[in-house]
């Protein structure tokens, strides 16, 4: 029974003790560990202290919760599925014909009746939505008219001030005139593009690539030459440096935070090769970090823009994964093209909204941002463990499947002979939703791949993968 330690840190010595127990094999991989009232009552201690020490210990990695089920000591990373390879795609760049497939997707995605694993869609905060309302009520409340006038281009200051504040944490010195609001990340990344690239232009990009990308290369009339990615550390630079010589590059694009959909981080001694890399080209670098607060580990990630002494890197990101996604507002930090993006901002759609902008400003400067954000981390890195363990379940011998550091996708490989369009229309008929590979390429690189969102995961979501699995199974005996 544990008494020594002062309440306070009662937790911790339980959780020291149990993860000794399962790293001396008392506990073995896939095994249940005892439930919470059990060691509760075996320990002597309350409730909420075993709580914190499964939690602590999940947080590790030791443990995992399975809904309904209980606490089980998590699968060895050399018991997990492998991953995909370093993806090879074709070596010339590609006009881009998507946006049929892309729209059924969309809106099969906003049927409530169907499992959610299609779009990359963050589970909405109730704490957060909470803090936001009342801010949102009080703005109106106090600011009147001025909520509801134009805030031209750049942008609420107070706003940009928070942002410049948190760049810090991902080594990058910003001040607030460098930095110009958006409608969400998806404004941002089309300001970027119509600022340094015209129609007919070569665009490199990670491959895969978010499809949303890629249907806005589409609408720009530009050409996308995929680059060899790895599935955890981002862009091949060996690769990338042979298309520049070979192509006339005008840009490349990527997310070196978290991918979407690979999950990979690219490390920082990478980030700094590229931005090398291309200043020594004097080609610009579009740089989505619209995932980099989503981080498992102890410290947020840096950005390429940390490196960047020409003002070649276009920095942007938006608050749609980890505040709102309806709130609609993003940022640029575009270096050398500030000018040109804030005349094409004011061109294009005036402004963004203004009491959006308010409301972010004023949650963020009240530091509660933070505190939720902590949660959110633990609470995705738990659920893609969870979704991913039970891939390894249910889903056949071929499978392989990402393991992100942060982020809340998974990007799975089925076996060879599995086309995922196919199994789209499976999984419709069984009420869920998933992403295809086919979408997130140029050239339909990735037949044989889904992305599955890994935001939540209950009861209902591990039902729906194991039915995802069966369809897998019963698709590879068909052929």
């Amino acid at each position: 029974m544990i008494s020594s330690t002062p309440k306070t840190l009662r937790y911790q010595e339980l959780a020291d003790r149990l993860a000794e127990f399962i790293r001396h094999g008392t506990y073995p991989p896939g095994e249940r560990i005892p439930s919470v009232r059990q060691t509760s009552k075996q320990q002597g201690l309350s409730i909420s202290t075993v709580l914190q020490a499964y939690s602590l210990l999940e947080s590790q990695g030791l443990i995992e919760a399975r809904p309904q089920s209980g606490y089980y000591v998590h699968a060895q990373i050399a018991e997990r599925l492998p991953e995909p390879e370093t993806s090879s795609p074709q070596h010339d760049p590609s006009l881009i014909s998507l946006h049929e497939l892309v729209m059924r997707l969309m809106h099969d995605s906003s049927n409530p009746n169907l499992v959610h694993l299609g779009a990359a869609l963050p589970t909405i905060d109730s704490l957060m939505t909470q803090k936001i309302n009342r801010i949102i009520a009080n703005i109106a409340r106090q600011k009147g008219e001025e909520a509801h006038q134009y805030q031209f281009p750049p942008g609420l200051e107070s706003l940009r001030v928070q942002i410049a504040r948190r760049a810090v944490n991902a080594g990058c010195n910003l001040f607030p005139s460098d930095i110009l609001i958006t409608s969400g990340g998806v404004d941002a990344i089309d300001l970027c593009l119509h600022a340094v690239c015209s129609p007919g232009d070569i665009v490199a990009i990670e491959s895969p690539s978010y499809f949303g990308t890629l249907q806005i290369l589409e609408v720009h009339g530009l050409r996308a030459l995929e680059i060899p990615t790895h599935p955890r550390d981002g862009i091949s630079l060996t690769a990338l440096e042979f298309a520049i010589e070979h192509n006339p590059i005008r840009a490349v694009m990527v997310i070196p935070n978290f991918n979407n959909p690979l999950g990979s981080l690219m490390p920082d001694e990478k980030k700094e090769a590229l931005v090398n890399l291309l200043a020594r080209h004097d080609i610009p670098l579009i740089e989505n970090d619209v995932s980099g607060e989503l981080y498992f580990g102890d410290k947020r990630p840096t950005v390429c823009k940390a490196f960047d002494t020409k003002g070649l890197v276009m920095l942007l990101s938006s608050f749609s994964k980890d505040i709102s996604p309806g709130l609609r507002i993003g940022w640029v930090a575009p270096g050398r093209y500030r000018a040109e993006v804030e005349w094409l901002k004011f061109t294009l759609s005036a402004s963004s909204p203004t009491l959006p902008q308010m409301a972010i400003a004023e949650f963020l400067e009240s530091g509660g941002y933070d505190q939720i954000m902590r949660r959110t981390r633990r609470e995705y890195a738990r659920n893609v463990r969870l979704m991913s363990d039970a891939v390894m379940r249910y889903f056949p011998e071929g499978t392989r499947c990402t393991r992100p550091s942060g982020g809340f996708v998974l990007w799975v490989q089925l076996p060879e002979n599995v086309d995922s369009l196919e199994l789209y229309g499976l999984a419709l008929q069984g009420k869920i939703t998933l992403a295809p590979g086919h979408v997130f390429s140029a050239t339909y690189q990735f037949s044989n791949f889904i992305r599955l969102n890994a935001a939540s995961f209950d009861y209902a979501t591990e039902r729906a993968i194991e039915r995802l699995g069966a369809m897998v199974v019963e698709l590879a005996a068909r052929r």
